[in-house]
Parts: C-alpha cells; structure tokens; sequence
C-alpha cells in the first residue's frame, strides 16, 4: 500500500510567522490499511499473559483433615503489568486525544485517574495530525505552557511552565533528565517523538533536580512487531525542502528481535536574514525480546543542525519603553549557529515474578556546538549617514552526559491496601566546556546595509569554562489503594557535587556538594462515575553552579514548593476527560542579574498562583477536540529593586486554546479529514517592573487531508495533507 500525505503547515512563533507548505508522504505498509478517514499510525501488538501457578492437589489425609472453620483471606495480590512493545502506553491506554493510563506521573503503569498531578499529553494522533516542526510547536496547546516568551527562535527549545522557565531544567527524554551546559542545550526533533508528556508542579521526588513549574518527558519512537514503513517529502515557505523516513518491525520474519529506524533530512531558510533551518536527522532503535520476561531496548541518535545564531531585530530604548525597529541585527557573513549531538542509551525491562519488575534505563549523549553572532550597537550615527557601529562575539562549548536509573517496582497487598511500591537509585553526571569572546571594539561597520558583504573575522578568546557536575540520588514511592482512596506518597534524597573553574583575567576555581530533601504526598478519591478529586503537596530544588562575586559565597540551590487541589474526570461510557486544577507555587533562592553589581546575585523568590482546566475527546464519527484554558498570577515577591510585588514579564494572565479535527468515518466526506484551532494569549507586561505591556494576541491554524483510496484503490494508504500555523499572518512583538 502507498500513502502519500501533502502536509503544508507554517512553524512561527509570536514574533514572526514561517509558512510552510506542501509536504508529500509515500509509504507502504505491510498490516491491513486503516480505514480511509483515520490517522494511520502504527500498530502494535503487545502480549500480556501471566504465568498462573498450578494449583496442587490434596492428599488423603489433607482431605479427612479439611473442615469448613473460619478464616481471613487475604486481598488479591496486584501483579506487574507485562512489559509493552512500541507504544508510550499501555495497551488501550490512549484512544486518538484521550490518555487513561502513564507512566510519567509516577513511573509506573498508573491510570491517570489515581496520580495527584496535573498531567497533559500530546498524543501520537495529535503529532500526526498537526505536524509540529519542533518542540515549541508540539506543546503550543497545553494548557499552563507559554511558549515564544521571546519571539521565534530555532536555536533552543524555550517555553514556562506555570509561569517558570523550563528550558533548562524541565526537559526529559524517556524519563531521563535531558542534561545540557548553559549555552549547549540539546535540541528535538519531533518526528522521532512517539508523544510527549507534560507533569505539572515540581517534581523532583522522582524525577530529582528540576523546574518548580513542571517538565517534560519526550517518549522516543520503539520498534513495533507489525511491519510498518513510511516516507514523506515536506515542502514549504522559505524554500523548506524535508523528507522523512520511518521503518520498523522484526528484523526477519518470526525474529524476537525488532528495529525502528527514523530519520529527516531538510534544506531550509527562514523569515530571518542569513539563518537556515537546516538537519540531518537518524535515529536506529532495537528490542530484543529475551523471554515472555525480559526485554532490551537499545537506542542511537544521530543530528546535524545549522541555524543562526542572532536571531534578534534592532530593538529602540529611546521611549517610554522598548520598541522593535524593521532594522536586523545580525549579519549573515557573521551568524552561524552549527550543532551537533548524539544520543546512546537502553532500556532494560525484567519481570522477576508476578508481582516484582526490575528496571533500568541508562543514556550518554554529546553536544558540540559553534556559533558566531554581531549586533548593532547603537542607531545610526549622526556624522555618518547610513553607518551602524557593532559589537559581537562568539561561544564554542561541549556537553558530555551521563544517566542511570535503576528500578525496582513491586505490587503487593497488606490487609485491605494494595501498594505499589517503587524504590530507585539514579545517578548523572556532565561535563560542560566553552570558549568564547565577546568585544566592543574592532568590528566593521554596518554601511548602508551592506548585509554580508563584508568579511568578519572572530575576536581573540577572552574567557575559558569548565564544569563538572555528578549526582546520586535515592528515592522512595508508595502507591496505596484503600477501596476507593488513592494515597501517593513519594520521598527522595540527592547529592550533587559541582566543580567549576573559570578563566578571564584570572583563573578561579570553585567546588561546592549540595543535598536536598524533596518529597510528594497525595490523596485521591476514585467516584463511581468517573469523577477524581485529589490534593496534593509537592517540593523540588535545583542546585546551582558558582558563587556570590559580591561575597564569594557558594550559590544555594533554588527551592521550590506547590500545593495543589484539581479534580480528574473520565466521562462514563464516552471517550471523553476533563481535569482541572487550583495551584500555589513558591521557589525561593532563584538567580538574578544585578544591573548595579553587573553579576548573579540569589535573592530571588517568586509566587506562582493559577487555574488550569483542560478537556479532550476524541469520538466515534472521527471528531476529536482539545480545549484548556489557564488562568496565571505570576509575582516576583523578592527580585531586582523596584521590582517586588510585581507581575513577572511577558507572562500572561489569560490563556486559552482549542483545536479541533474532523475526520469522517462514513458518507460522502469518508476519506477527508480537516480541522483547526486558536491559541489565545493575553497581555503581558514586557519588564519586570511593569512599566509597559505586551498586547493580547490570538494567532489561528488550520489542517486538511484526503486519503486518495477514495479515487482510487490503487492510492490506497497515500495521503494528501496541508497544515497552516498562524493563517493570518498575525506579528506582534513580545518584549521579556
């Protein structure tokens, strides 16, 4: 079978807008079609049978003994659930928008239903549906995410959770924290993503070191049993040229062994002058599928990335507040941003009997990376018409990390409770190193704008970094069911040590251990017609590298705690949730910059206070529907003079998003499927002390596609598909 897909979606961010257009997919598959209409995704078949132990018979004289007294019996013993093949989920886990069942809250097979966190998941239908082109765009509709705090900008995976910054302590790939330096920061390539998982609140009694507002966790494709091979050709705006592939199944027919092999290669400009989009993108994946108890899955990434590395317009202070001018910054014979990382890890899954499963997870991954930047430093000069003086500099760094955790999960009863237990032990270390110069003087200047005209040489280094940082935790959880109550209760200890030593003018070194307590308590109530209120108190920290120049005392890591109160609501008989959520966040001991001492200073605390509701269904007559609404207080309670009592910048109070696609399964628009949605983001102020705003925005998308096997059944499984991000073209500049 062919399926040939059209997709056509422009990727922007709020300040600029990146068409992109007709993409054609061709793939073959060797299951059954689905049924024209549906998103065809694919299969999985996993087995989930137990070995029951034989019951033995009784002797004669067990059988003259045997009287009718009375005895207690004891609960039913819960048993471990099988290990599952390819799917983020457990089987009949996700029905197309609908997610019942995960692991990222709890690390263990749970239903959602019983985890005291908000949790969101972009599901593998979604991702199909709305092609996102990276991170950003796949997470734009979840409810408590803001994304495109500072524009568009290819070169990191930025976005708040709640109202916190999350891109460098809230990005996990397969439950392993995705570590990274402060300027090398690993990047996603969504097509290799099988979903992605958003846990709201601090959770580091799990998941150890992480952001107050929440991560997210990036499950990576597995191989499948059933065969399933796709390719598709993308084009667009900005003369975007994108193939993927996708193939998986048995290595040969009958094999226990399965591969997934996934890759993109694309040639691309951007809206902005002098900057690709450019990959390269592969990533092999291996089960090996011991006994009906054990399996190996074996991962690899491989990707080449160039961008730019300014990214920014002239910006004007010379009004009540700052405007962007229509001048760039940048210079494209000056602005490349190359990266390349590669990823190895495992996953090890063992049954030892029916009701104890050991785990573990282990990944290395390294990061280079290069990148070139100039900007105009001041407006044009008087004496000189036509003449831009500029600045400029460059960073060269390395990443080198290292992850294990070890699991081991174990279902039992005690009287009337059946606990789940999860005990681990996690380890991780980095290594960052950079280079980098960044001068004033000696820079050629913009005339006339004489863009890349001009060659630019790199400024000597001035300043050398090297960190290290290793940590082993251990943590303890307790899942317990008593009838209809669901207690969760969660408690974990780090150590962390960091050595960091820095070079300008002179060489400094520093090395600091840090050790923190974090823990989670919860309690659910589990209603018979599907209804979930649960309340819950959560703690996290983030230790920090370097010292107080001021005093020359070690950084304290940051601190948070949440309370949250929400109710989870599965509708009965209908493929349909509904959850909801009051929040109170608190980090203490966050860094700020200090204009005055023109350094790092910890005097930070900041409250984070909202509602978040979030419903989605996904029916029968192929309609499904996303829609959530967040409601955020975010106030700086200890900052920058001037500052306390205010609302942090462009975080807005109001946001609400809905997306829709319709898909029908039967009459004369069997075959067709198109939808779209709206992403609403109120005002924001655009400093910290408040002193002018951002305006409300709401930016438009849309989606289409026609499976041929209508014309045809010789088109059966190709697909024609376009997907339009911000239709309007709507710009509006976001100051942060």
């Amino acid at each position: 079978m062919v399926r040939l897909r059209l997709f056509a979606w422009p990727v922007m961010a709020v300040l600029s807008v990146v068409l992109l257009g007709a993409s054609n997919v061709w793939a073959q598959e060797a299951a059954p079609a689905p049924a024209a209409g549906t998103t065809p995704l694919p299969p999985v078949e996993v087995t989930t049978t137990e070995a029951k132990p034989k019951a033995k018979s009784k002797t004669k004289s067990q059988k003259a003994a045997a009287k009718p007294v009375p005895v207690q019996v004891a609960a039913p013993q819960p048993s471990a659930p099988k290990a599952s093949d390819g799917a983020s989920t457990a089987p009949g886990a996700v029905n197309g928008y609908v997610v019942k069942e995960g692991t990222v809250g709890t690390k263990t097979n749970t239903p959602l239903q019983q985890v005291p966190q908000s949790i969101s998941t972009v599901t593998r239908q979604q991702l199909e549906e709305r092609k996102p082109q990276n991170l950003v765009d796949a997470i734009g509709y979840v409810p408590g995410v803001r994304v495109g705090v500072s524009g568009y900008d290819p070169r990191f995976d930025s976005f708040n959770i709640r109202g916190f910054d999350a891109t460098y302590s809230g990005i996990y790939r397969d439950g392993l924290r995705q570590l990274g330096g402060s300027f090398g920061q690993f990047r996603t390539e969504p097509y290799g993503l099988d979903s992605i998982t958003v846990l709201k609140g601090p959770s580091s009694a799990l998941y150890g070191a992480g952001n107050a507002g929440g991560i997210v966790d990036m499950y990576t494709k597995r191989p499948t049993e059933t065969p399933f091979n796709e390719l598709e050709l993308i084009v667009g705006s900005y003369d975007r040229v994108q193939g993927n592939f996708d193939l998986s199944g048995p290595v040969a027919p009958g094999s226990s062994v399965l591969y997934r092999l996934t890759g993109v290669v694309r040639d691309s400009d951007t809206e902005a002058l002098g900057v690709p989009d450019d990959r390269v993108y592969l990533a092999p994946a291996f089960t090996f599928k011991v006994d009906d108890d054990t399996k190996l899955t074996v991962f690899g990434e491989f990707m080449d990335a160039t961008t730019g590395a300014n990214m920014a317009w002239l910006n004007d202070y010379t009004g009540d507040h700052v405007r962007r001018t229509n001048i760039w910054s940048g210079d494209p014979a000056f602005n490349k941003f190359n990266q390349t990382q590669e990823r190895v890890g495992y996953e090890l899954e063992h049954r030892l009997s029916n009701s104890v499963t050991f785990r573990q997870k282990a990944r290395y991954a390294h990061l280079f990376e290069t990148a070139d930047y100039i900007d105009i430093s001041d407006f044009e000069d008087p004496g000189a018409p036509g003449v831009y003086q500029r600045e400029g500099g460059f960073i060269d760094s390395a990443v080198d990390t290292a992850n294990l955790d070890n699991q081991l999960e174990a279902r039992f009863s005690t009287g009337i409770a059946r606990h789940t237990v999860l005990a681990g032990v996690e380890t991780s270390y980095i290594t960052y190193w950079e280079q980098s110069a960044y001068t004033q003087d000696g820079w050629p200047p913009l005339i006339d704008f004489n863009y890349g005209q001009q060659h630019i040489e790199r400024p000597p280094i001035d300043t050398w970094l090297d960190q290290s940082l290793f940590s082993v935790a251990t943590y303890l959880q307790d899942q317990i069911k008593i009838d209809q109550w669901v207690v969760t209760l969660s408690g974990r200890r780090d150590w962390a040590h960091t050595e960091t030593t820095e070079t300008t003018d002179v060489t400094t070194n520093v090395k600091q251990g840090d050790e923190a307590w974090s823990g989670r308590a919860g309690l659910s109530y589990l209603f018979d017609f599907g209804l979930a209120p649960y309340v819950a108190y959560g703690t996290s920290f983030i230790p920090n590298a370097g010292v107080d120049l001021g005093d020359g005392t070690p950084f304290e890591p940051t601190t948070s705690k949440s309370k949250e109160v929400g109710f989870k609501y599965a509708v009965p008989g209908a493929n349909a949730t509904l959850n909801a959520a009051l929040f109170d966040i608190e980090q203490k001991g966050g860094l700020f910059y200090d204009p005055e001492s023109d350094h790092s200073v910890q005097r930070g605390k900041l409250r984070s206070r909202g509602f978040e509701i979030e419903g989605a269904t996904t029916l029968d007559n192929g309609l499904s529907l996303l829609a959530s609404y967040t409601f955020l207080n975010m106030r700086i309670v200890q900052g920058e003079d001037g500052t306390n009592g205010n609302e942090v910048s462009s975080t807005p109070r109001h946001m609400f998003s809905v997306w829709s696609y319709y898909a029908p399964t039967s009459g004369v628009l069997k075959g067709f499927g198109f939808g779209g949605g709206v992403r609403y983001l109120g005002s924001s102020f655009g400093d910290d002390e408040n002193t002018f705003k951002n305006e409300a925005h709401a930016l438009f998308d849309a989606a289409a596609h026609y499976d041929l096997v209508g014309i045809s059944q010789a088109f059966a499984g190709t697909r024609l598909q376009i997907n339009a991000t911000n239709i309007f073209d709507k710009q509006d500049d976001v100051c942060s």
